[in-house]
């Protein structure tokens, strides 16, 4: 059983930066896959990005590669995701989500989400 909390989000202006976290409890946070996730109001939740367990392998969707870059640090059980260059159209609410190794992209568990705003 994993439970994910988000922090990091706000308002910024369009161009600017903002870093979440995704901070993880349970055991053996290195056994999952860790993906961010982002909805908008009216539309269908999307898939931002994910990185392996280990933290080598990354995978971004077109719309932030480039501008998004997805790290964890498995001492501390987080997962961040640095968003830089930031659009009014990533305004979304930001959520992580968590799948065990055994079951790739299989994301079982999920955190409440943040709310990103991006000013034009």
């Amino acid at each position: 059983q994993v439970q994910l909390v988000e922090s990091g989000g706000g308002l910024v202006q369009a161009g600017g930066s903002l870093r979440l976290s995704c901070a993880a409890s349970g055991r053996a946070f290195s056994s999952y896959t860790m993906a961010w996730f982002r909805q908008a109001p009216g539309k269908e939740r999307e898939f931002v990005g994910e990185i392996s367990g280990s933290g080598i392998l990354k995978y971004y969707a077109d719309s932030v590669k480039g501008r998004f870059t997805i790290s964890r640090d498995n001492a501390k059980n987080t997962v961040y995701l640095q968003m830089n260059s930031l659009k009014p159209e990533d305004t979304a609410v930001y959520a992580c989500a968590a799948a065990y190794y055994t079951s790739p992209r299989k994301y079982d568990y999920w955190g409440q989400g943040t709310q990103v705003t991006v000013s034009s």
